[in-house]
């Protein structure tokens, strides 16, 4: 079994009058290994934030189950760190204060010593030294971002996920987070699940791209296996020829085949249970993309 199992996950938010139901999502099913960094790209309204926050345990979902490390989530838990779109930093602490919150949730048999000099590793982590007596109000936002990634790195969980913990910041900032949070994962071996609107941002940090169709009732229309080597950055990684087959595939998914699974005839050939994986930076030709292909085919019937 897969450190983290997704089986048959479903999102329906209940109509209201004559309003009907809306399914959000439907027979959402993928595994992470133990390690592994996994992104999800999909555009808006196809549920990305909503399955996170059913990974966190925030969320009830509808149906399915999902099991981490052999044991079904059915709530919040320390196991599981979050990092949100927004920093949400508490105002009135510090930064080694908000970082410690979590820490003395974990383990509140420890010494205000020992949480001090647990915090101050990870404020380091993130390159934050110098700044641990600051309030939020006195931090940039890139900083209060990685107030966020500290306070959730230092629980130590089995699992991050990240809910586009970048898309606020501005490019420079953005990239600089990134590099910080490719070292931390690497030298940490955290197993992260991430949603991002970012292709790059994909490319760089995932080892596997999961593509949502568009919602309503967006299933998993492939698993996109990075090919790159895991060393890559953003300096090296655009020379690889494996780059640009890789992100033409994103893009040409966002911009053209996410819309295919809402034709009904092709929703029919697509087993959204058991999504294809595909590797676009190596066998382009071989890929199987079962989607374009029902696609052509329901064209061609027409």
């Amino acid at each position: 079994m897969a450190f983290l199992e997704i089986q048959g996950l479903k999102k329906v938010f209940p109509g209201t009058g004559s309003r009907p139901d809306t399914v959000v999502f439907e027979e959402v099913s993928f595994q992470i290994d133990k390690g592994q960094f996994v992104c999800m790209i999909g555009h808006s309204g196809c549920g990305k934030t909503t399955i996170l926050n059913a990974l966190a345990g925030l969320e009830k979902p509808s149906d399915g189950v999902i099991v981490m490390d052999g044991r079904e989530v059915s709530g919040p838990s320390l196991d599981r760190g979050v990092v949100f779109q927004s920093h949400a930093l508490m105002p009135w602490l510090s930064v080694t204060s908000n970082v410690a919150f979590g820490v003395r949730s974990r383990w509140p048999q420890w010494s205000r010593e020992k949480v001090r000099a647990h915090c101050r590793e990870y404020i380091e982590m993130v390159g934050l030294s110098g700044a641990e007596d600051k309030k939020p109000s006195e931090l940039s936002g890139g900083m209060k971002q990685r107030v966020g990634i500290a306070r959730a790195f230092a629980i130590r969980p089995k699992m991050l996920l990240l809910d586009e913990p970048f898309g606020a910041l501005d490019a420079l900032t953005r990239g600089t987070i990134q590099d910080e949070l490719v070292k931390i994962v690497r030298a940490t071996q955290q197993t992260v699940f991430m949603i991002t609107h970012d292709v790059d941002e994909a490319i760089l940090l995932a080892d596997r791209i999961v593509l949502m169709s568009s919602g309503p009732r967006a299933v998993i229309a492939e698993i996109v296996e990075n090919t790159m080597s895991r060393d890559r950055t953003r300096e090296s990684m655009h020379h690889d020829p494996q780059y640009y087959r890789i992100r033409n595939h994103l893009i040409d998914f966002l911009v053209k085949r996410s819309r295919a699974c809402q034709d009904p005839a092709v929703r029919t050939a697509h087993d959204s249970r058991r999504p294809p994986a595909v590797r676009p930076g190596l066998d382009d030709a071989a890929a199987p993309e079962p989607i374009v292909q029902a696609a052509a085919r329901v064209a061609n019937l027409r």
